[in-house]
């Protein structure tokens, strides 16, 4: 067990070194964790300047960690002014229009 206890700290760190990077680089950040059931758990992350990206922990417990080691400010949900933030290029774009139309996506 305290083998496990160690393998979840390591993983929050590094989530947490991770996050930490994102907000640098983008100006600061934000987020909201999102269960994906036994795959774990999303925690999306919006740059101040608009950029996006996600990172997966393997629980919710785990994710929520890391997000209060890096010092992450969470939203309940993933709309208002957090989805408001979000900037989105031609990449996004193509591929949403990809999905929607069933033809080719981007990548």
């Amino acid at each position: 067990m305290a083998d496990t206890t160690k393998q979840a700290e390591r993983t929050a760190a590094k989530l947490a070194r991770q996050i930490q990077a994102f907000a640098t680089e983008h100006g600061g950040a934000q987020g909201q964790l999102a269960y994906l059931g036994q795959a774990g758990t999303r925690i999306v992350l919006v740059g101040e300047d608009g950029g996006w990206g996600d990172l997966v922990a393997p629980t919710g417990q785990i994710a929520q960690d890391a997000a209060e080691r890096a010092g992450l400010t969470l939203h309940e949900s993933f709309d208002g002014e957090l989805a408001a933030k979000v900037r989105t290029g031609p990449y996004e774009w193509s591929r949403m229009a990809g999905i929607q139309i069933g033809g080719k996506t981007a990548g």
